[in-house]
């Protein structure tokens, strides 16, 4: 028998922001209760890869008596576009949803910050429910209330803080997701291990069969520990104004090797190597110690995630950074460690500094062939 759901609270300076995470198998049925009394239509917007899931959701509260309609967008990064949003407002309006209305989200990160973005501006916001199905999706982008589209320019410059109604993290979603998706979402737990519960660390190094197995007790354990950092960390600080800029540890240089990959690449593969960046930016300012920047590395690659990147790619790398969030002006900010556990923010006026951290993970492109970039 399914063991019960674990609800995971996350509350805000007003009552509309509070909401739950609902952790456990089989939570569809938790939906209706949700999405509330007074919502009448519901739009699920979910990627290709999901069609039948989709469907199925939209089937299910259609038989509540909801007028439930779909909204079927490009997979992964290429679902975040002005576009694809664009086609989505046509779909309510099309529907004639009210502020009373709602939209439910089913899919990965990409799905929930697009199906957020379009919530958050549809007559100034209206509900969202969000049903990750990634363990990124799960332990990141559904919890927290950040949405967000990519523009040429960078990841997520465009979006709106609109907190969910509720998320219900089906853990059912992670037991037949591919080895690789799920490992890849790993790195956000790991993140969260370093800068706030080093128990997820011990976890993921004593179980490495068991974190490769999404339908493990460990696996469980770890989702529930990472949504309980994030959490307790959006609690406190909503709109991203001071702590919350902790959860984008590794995120710097990572966004910046999405861009430059045209997000060909992993957000979680992405993230393992700016996560390996910012320890050894942190042990070159003095802040870190060698065992636990040591350690980034080898939890990383005992997972098969990636730790280096291009060396060529230097100055497209650099030029992503300065568009970053967490820059103020031309003063390039970043996450660091002062310790395990103890995440602070590093201000860098040189970009010597960072060029130096960079040629530790700094490798040769394959082949041997460089590239002027």
């Amino acid at each position: 028998m399914p063991s019960e759901p674990t609800i995971i609270p996350v509350t805000g300076s007003a009552p509309a922001d509070n909401y739950d995470v609902v952790v456990g198998n089989g939570l569809l049925g938790r939906l209706p209760e949700m999405l509330g009394e007074r919502v009448r239509r519901v739009l699920v917007i979910h990627p290709r890869a999901l069609r039948t899931t989709g469907d199925t959701v939209r089937d299910e509260l259609a038989a509540t008596g909801l007028a439930a309609v779909t909204a079927e967008i490009p997979d992964a990064e290429e679902g975040k576009h002005i576009q694809v949003a664009s086609f989505c407002w046509q779909v309510l309006g099309q529907n004639d949803f009210t502020r009373s209305d709602a939209i439910v989200a089913v899919g990965g990160g990409a799905v929930t910050d697009l199906a957020g973005f379009v919530a958050a501006t549809w007559l100034r916001g209206i509900k969202v429910v969000h049903i990750p199905t990634s363990l990124l999706g799960m332990v990141d982008a559904a919890v927290g209330g950040k949405t967000g589209i990519n523009t040429a320019e960078g990841k997520n410059l465009v979006g709106a803080f609109h907190p969910p109604a509720g998320v219900l993290a089906d853990l059912d979603a992670l037991a037949t997701l591919p080895k690789n998706e799920l490992l890849s979402g790993m790195a956000e737990v790991i993140k969260c291990g370093f800068i706030a519960d080093p128990a997820i660390l011990d976890l993921v190094e004593a179980n490495p069969e068991a974190v490769a197995d999404g339908g493990s007790d460990v696996v469980r354990e770890l989702v529930e520990r990472s949504i309980r950092v994030k959490a307790e960390i959006v609690s406190a600080d909503l709109r991203e104004s001071g702590r919350r800029e902790f959860l984008n540890y590794g995120h710097t240089l990572g966004h910046s090797i999405e861009l430059a990959e045209r997000y060909q690449w992993r957000h979680g593969a992405a993230v393992s190597v700016g996560l390996v960046f910012a320890a050894e930016l942190g042990r070159m300012v003095g802040r870190l110690d060698d065992a636990t920047a040591d350690r980034h590395k080898e939890i990383l690659t005992s997972l098969g995630l990636p730790v280096t990147y291009r060396k060529d790619r230097w100055s497209a790398l650099l030029d992503g950074m300065r568009r970053d969030k967490k820059s103020r002006g031309d003063l390039l900010r970043f996450v660091v460690l002062d310790g395990l556990a103890k995440p602070s923010m590093l201000e860098v006026p040189d970009t010597s500094l960072l060029f130096a951290a960079y040629q530790e993970i700094a490798s040769e492109p394959q082949g041997g062939i460089r590239l002027s970039l």
